[in-house]
């Protein structure tokens, strides 16, 4: 047999033996038969390396790195869901369909609404591409790290193109993996699975989203109607015969009581399933109608998404610490006895400030009730006094700093520790600087920045650009190797290169959040122009008000501040805007307060944002009398008929376009 014959022979092995294991949950080989042959076909493929496809299933492992991902313009618009929050909205949703179709009883597919990334995969008998789901018209190029799931099939038996739609995932026991791992090395854990999910799929190096652990459901299988299918529920048994995996959880339903009476069973299971569910979706069966039914300019109207109520768990406040800002803020925290709220463990929890401590009548050794704010932080919500023992003790803040012992000051409702020395301070300020929405420096998070503070490897921000010194110092200490320094000395080389914006945000200074750090980039365009403004000129500044120029003034009159841009200046860092400054651009929408509206063919929303904004144009969210200038893409709503209404300029994308150059 010819080396081609042999990799082909090997390839259709691998790939039903990965459908075995990992769909059918059902493995017919041992591991080592799986082993010998995916050896023998990785020595083929370096034998023979035009023969190695980019789908081969050598490739699950990863191993292409990119620098950037393509866009991709999706086949037909992937929409959102409406919401339902109650049965009440659920019978809403359920009449308004029996209205339009003139029948009694209305039959449902029920689904588990993962919590995940939505992605669409296009067949041509091999996966041409995988697209994630962008603004719901244009998506990203993202079939490298797709092809590392080993649940998805590289090559389906059907000639005709076929197009399927569902939700990249990370099961809980590959979140608890990773953020395990983290936790050692230092880093800032996964805040919940779907970040995990989003952040795996959209690394250029698919080794890594490799070693994430991921998986994926189908659901909508899109152009089923091509291939003579009409009931949805069919679509996903055509689905599961070419080799996807579906969602066994899944129910047909003969009216919206079956649809109810599902979900109360699966508020039930939810704890009990291996992923993060955050809803149940729920589609008319019959695609036949779907037409018919009709679509809004976002969602379609015979699906809905019934959305749980934030899950609240009771456990025990064992103590109350504190935290201290980059700002100096002190900040309460409660301590918990560690406990799963929607889909992760939390043992702390933000208590804000002592009047909050206060009006929820916490104290030590309490029984609270907890839960996670949009799924993400978690909040003490309120005391179970029916469970209050003898042995709780009074709540009283604290008077000095915890970490330099100096006296705090209060100031509204905050406590603030006001030594310019603080330890606290100056390791959060470090934090603050290597963030992802300032310098973007990964690798070097809360538990790395505060290790190498103690060490004595990085005691300001400029001496983050002085730490290869004590590279082998580090290479010495537990948990570190060569390629984990490497790689931190590498992306604080490529952070130096950063846009004003940026390292303006960066430097923490008070009342200069991300937004406003880029308006003041934009107009000055270098930090020395920004450096020498006046009150009276920074209050001409949209939503630049006296507190904050007050702020920005005293900052940039402090010696040692301007002796640290100059010590960043020597060591590379970038202080010039790098975009296009409003005053030199002088462009139509310079001042102009712009609403998008609708969806444009050749860019996404958050793209014709940053344009705008490099122009010097305010983007808002709403339309009123204070808008210039409405620009609307297609299918837009009532934003654009309120702007008809009050008489506001409307531009379509052309119209656009051309003034924006």
């Amino acid at each position: 047999m010819d080396a081609k014959s042999r990799i082909e022979e090997i390839t259709k092995l691998l790939e039903r033996y990965n459908y075995e294991y990992y769909v059918l949950d059902n493995p017919s080989v041992a591991d080592a038969e799986y082993d010998r042959l995916m050896q023998e076909l990785i020595s083929l493929e370096t034998q023979y390396p035009e023969l190695k496809s980019p789908l081969s299933p050598s490739q699950r492992v990863g191993g292409m790195v990119q620098d950037e991902f393509k866009k991709i313009t999706h086949k037909r618009n992937m929409l959102s869901l409406a919401n339902a929050f109650n049965d009440e909205d659920l019978r809403d949703f359920d009449k308004k369909i029996r209205d339009v179709l003139g029948v009694d009883k209305v039959r449902y597919m029920a689904e588990m609404k993962i919590d995940g990334l939505g992605i669409s995969l296009v067949y041509r008998r091999n996966l041409v591409y995988a697209a994630t789901r962008g603004d719901g018209t244009i998506g990203e190029d993202v079939t490298s790290n797709v092809i590392t799931i080993k649940s998805i099939p590289s090559h389906i038996n059907e000639d005709e193109e076929l197009e399927i739609r569902g939700e990249v995932f990370m099961p809980k026991k590959s979140l608890e993996r990773l953020n395990k791992e983290k936790e050692k090395a230092g880093e800032p854990l996964f805040a919940n699975a779907r970040n995990a999910a989003a952040g795996s799929i959209r690394q250029l190096d698919s080794s890594i989203a490799a070693s994430r652990g991921l998986d994926a459901y189908w659901y909508y299988f899109v152009n089923a109607k091509d291939f003579g299918i009409r009931y949805h529920s069919d679509a996903l048994k055509k689905a599961d015969e070419l080799g996807f995996k579906t969602n066994p959880e899944r129910r047909i339903c003969n009216g919206i009581d079956e649809v109810i009476d599902y979900i109360a069973e699966y508020t039930e299971k939810r704890p009990s399933l291996a992923y993060d569910i955050d809803g149940i979706v729920i589609k008319v069966d019959d695609m036949d109608v779907y037409d018919k039914l009709g679509y809004t300019s976002k969602t379609p109207r015979w699906a809905i998404a019934y959305k749980f109520p934030p899950e609240e768990v009771v456990t025990k406040l064992t103590d109350i610490i504190y935290t201290v800002g980059r700002t100096g803020k002190i900040t309460p925290n409660a301590v918990l006895e560690p406990v799963r709220v929607a889909g992760s463990l939390v043992q702390r929890a933000t208590l804000h400030n002592e009047d909050f401590i206060k009006d929820k009548d916490l104290k030590i050794s309490d029984y609270v009730v907890i839960r996670k704010a949009g799924d993400v932080i978690p909040e003490v919500v309120r005391v179970v006094k029916e469970r209050r023992g003898n042995d709780v003790k009074e709540y009283k803040m604290i008077d000095v700093c915890p970490v330099c012992g100096e006296p705090l000051t209060r100031v509204d409702a905050m406590h603030y520790c006001t030594n310019p020395y603080c330890d606290a301070k100056r390791i959060e300020g470090i934090i603050h600087f290597s963030s992802r929405d300032a310098m973007d420096i990964e690798g070097l998070g809360e538990k790395v920045a505060e290790q190498f503070f103690n060490q004595g490897f990085i005691r300001s921000i400029k001496d983050i650009y002085d730490l290869s010194q004590y590279r082998d110092e580090i290479i010495a200490l537990d948990g570190w190797k060569e390629k984990s320094i490497d790689n931190l000395l590498a992306a604080i080389e490529k952070s130096k290169e950063n846009s004003l914006e940026k390292v303006l945000f960066g430097l923490g200074i008070k009342e200069v959040g991300e937004k406003m750090a880029k308006t003041l980039s934009r107009i000055y365009g270098n930090i020395d122009e920004l450096g020498t403004a006046t009150e009276e000129e920074l209050l001409e500044i949209p939503d630049c008000g006296p507190v904050l120029t007050k702020s920005l003034v005293k900052w940039f009159s402090n010696e040692k501040n301007i002796q640290l841009i100059n010590d960043l200046k020597e060591r590379g860092v970038n202080f010039k805007y790098l975009g296009s400054t409003s005053k030199a651009a002088n462009s139509y929408f310079s001042g102009k307060t712009v609403v998008l509206t609708g969806t444009l063919s050749t860019m996404g929303r958050k793209e014709a944002t940053n344009l705008l904004e490099d122009v010097g144009a305010k983007v808002t969210g709403s339309v009123s009398k204070a808008t210039d200038c409405v620009i609307a893409g297609s299918e837009a709503g009532s934003k654009l008929d309120k702007a008809q209404a009050l008489g506001i300029q409307v531009l379509n994308e052309d119209e656009f376009l051309s003034l924006i150059k």
